[in-house]
């Protein structure tokens, strides 16, 4: 029996109250996909649930059936609920000698898995074998491809809208994390999940929700250190680093950024390159010039050995414009402005054209390096052209802490046409 709220019901129901048949239906999503071949038997096999579309389905699904894509993955979910309790019925059954009773195992199961009611028994082999028939492979393969997509970054879009688009590939993630696996499967799993999870984090440090930013770092460390990567870790713990660094509290930073240090050890890394430079900020920003420099000349040594790998331009990968960056950051906190300018045009030369959240900082450090110069109204002009060019999406967390720590440093009247730009968003 399929779920009266799952994936078949919504998927036949849609096509019939369309008046297609399967075949039309399907000729439908052929369509959607530039004529790419669709199988009928393939829709008549999520109608009856005997196999569920995997995530790389919702989307093309939402556009042919008129839904939005989070009802599609609501309709999945509820269709796995649904076999789950379907597993657990025939467990409960094949165990000789249990004690349990069954009427109230079916009401304990079907109050976990928030059905209203639970079919007759005779009716359950349909569902049973339709549940035992389901593989994890797929979902676990497409959430590792989702990885992969979401590391890329930004790409010029704003960070709500990446968000947004994470949310299934998250439900999918906790979906998969609340299944038995084995050891080895349990191990990757823990890794991607270090991974988007840290991704999440990532975001919400940048748009300034700091609280958040450091349960989901706190969540993906948890991660990491279940799937032993040790990388992995050091990552997690570097960028988690940035939250207090950026927003205030940069002795906390730098002890943070000494233990990614110590868990990314000796051999060259991106993790480890990026532990160096965050340690170099973090003691540039408390006043140990002495060790920030020695830092700098850490993070300098380990990305020179970096491979091509480790040099993507990701949020995993350590790239030359975000070495450049870093170090534009540390020698600006430093006040040594002429190695801060010469990093800051380098970071420029290679940074992309949509990257708009690095190009804002980046000139936010260049108006720091004028302002330690002694020309703070310069200074304020620049950082002033900076906010107003920044698309409104992106006047917030991380860029806005920054240029209001500039608008603190301005003497006197300087930077009151900054300040009210500010204050009006």
């Amino acid at each position: 029996m399929m779920a009266p709220e799952g994936i078949g019901a919504l998927l036949r129901g849609s096509r019939e109250a369309a008046g297609l048949t399967r075949e039309e239906q399907a000729s439908v999503l052929q369509a959607a996909q530039g004529g790419k071949w669709f199988d009928p038997e393939n829709l008549k096999r999520w109608e009856t649930e005997r196999r569920l579309p995997t995530p790389i389905w919702h989307a093309l699904l939402a556009e042919c059936y008129g839904r939005s894509t989070e009802e599609i993955v609501r309709a999945v979910v509820a269709s796995r609920r649904h076999r789950r309790l379907y597993r657990l019925i025939d467990q409960e059954k094949r165990e000789e000698g249990s004690v349990v009773d069954r009427r109230k195992f079916l009401g304990v199961a079907a109050a976990a898995t928030g059905m209203a009611g639970v079919p007759d028994i005779s009716e359950a082999r349909q569902g049973i074998n339709a549940g035992l028939s389901a593989s994890d492979g797929s979902d676990l393969a497409y959430l590792n491809g989702a990885f992969e997509r979401h590391r890329g970054g930004y790409r010029g879009r704003p960070p709500h809208e990446v968000l947004e688009q994470m949310k299934a590939d998250l439900d999918l993630l906790r979906e998969l994390l609340g299944r038995p696996h084995p050891a080895a499967v349990r191990k990757d799993l823990a890794r991607t999940a270090a991974g988007i999870t840290g991704l999440v984090a990532v975001i919400q440090h940048d748009r300034g929700e700091q609280r958040d930013a450091v349960g989901w770092f706190a969540t993906a460390e948890q991660a990491a250190r279940e799937s032993g990567d040790r990388h992995m870790l050091a990552w997690v713990l570097s960028r988690h680093a940035m939250v207090p660094l950026n927003y205030g509290a940069p002795n906390a930073a730098a002890v943070m950024a000494m233990r990614a240090r110590a868990e990314a050890g000796r051999s060259p890394s991106a993790a480890a390159a990026l532990a160096a430079a965050v340690t170099a900020r973090s003691l540039a920003s408390v006043g140990d010039r002495e060790g920030a420099l020695r830092a700098v000349g850490d993070a300098r040594a380990t990305a020179a050995r970096l491979d091509s790998a480790q040099v993507a331009d990701t949020w995993f990968g350590y790239p030359p414009q975000k070495h450049h960056v870093h170090l534009s950051q540390a020698f600006t906190l430093m006040g040594r402005t002429r190695e801060a300018y010469a990093e800051q045009e380098s970071a420029l030369a290679l940074t992309k054209a949509p990257s708009v959240m690095t190009r804002a900082l980046v000139a936010v450090d260049g108006a720091a390096c004028v302002r330690a110069d002694g020309d703070p109204t310069t200074a304020a002009g620049l950082a002033l052209d900076v906010w107003r060019q920044l698309p409104p999406a992106s006047r917030g967390g991380l860029v806005r802490s920054r240029v209001e720590s500039l608008c603190q440093s301005l003497p006197g009247r300087t930077g009151n046409t900054l300040r009210e730009a500010l204050v009006s968003r």
